[in-house]
């Protein structure tokens, strides 16, 4: 469970893991990634993809999800992304048919959303493993105090980063992020039960690239 990070996450994530609240996460995770039934995903060298393809001084745009997909061989430690070869989840089969909607962008035929971690778009869930098939069990185990600091240092960046927030647990992370400073794109999940209640026709994208061209920053490439 080492953290080695090859960019400069690295000095943040020690003074964000250097506590007695992580220590307690790490060792629930040693245990129950040792334990293997039920497996958690995602696996042990995944769980900081997001910050490894997406260094802190690259974030133009910071995605904030929930907890990673509780499927086999699913989650890939990005937030609403799938491996490919893995059939796409219904929220991000939305977040694609906005994408199209938005910006016409052809829906691709698979879920990996490397490409957008690429571009600079953080792909953040607020709890990074889980078990399979048990939605949310790693949730108050200490990853939030994590994810949190995560999002604090963002805030703390002089360089502004747009955040787009899907869903109530996302929306409430608001009250880490100064407005003055950073953009916030908010609106229900895309996921079949709250898609239609206002996700559809958000235009998340088109508004972040709004923003981050005011920012004086190239947007982002978002088809895939």
């Amino acid at each position: 469970m080492t953290i080695s990070l090859d960019n400069d996450w690295q000095p943040i994530l020690e003074k964000l893991t250097a506590n007695e609240s992580y220590s307690k996460l790490h060792d629930f995770l040693k245990t129950e990634y040792t334990r293997n039934h039920p497996p958690i995903y995602p696996p042990m060298t995944e769980i900081w993809q997001a910050l490894t393809l997406t260094p802190y001084d690259k974030v133009k745009v910071c995605i904030l999800g929930q907890d990673p997909y509780h499927g086999e061989g699913q989650a890939n430690g990005l937030a609403f992304s799938v491996k490919k070869g893995v059939k796409i989840p219904p929220s991000l089969q939305n977040i694609y048919k906005e994408l199209h909607s938005d910006l016409g962008c052809p829906i691709p035929n698979h879920g990996d959303l490397t490409k957008w971690a690429k571009e600079g778009v953080l792909l953040l869930n607020t709890v990074l493993t889980v078990r399979a098939h048990q939605a949310f069990s790693h949730r108050d185990k200490g990853w939030e105090e994590v994810t949190d600091g995560i999002i604090k240092a963002l805030n703390e960046r002089h360089k502004p980063v747009v955040f787009i927030l899907w869903g109530s647990p996302s929306r409430a992370k608001k009250k880490l992020i100064d407005t003055h400073k950073h953009v916030i794109i908010e609106s229900p999940h895309p996921s079949p039960l709250s898609a239609y209640r206002g996700f559809f026709g958000s235009k998340p994208f088109s508004t972040a690239n709004f923003a981050l061209i005011k920012m004086g920053e190239k947007p982002v490439d978002w088809c895939i």
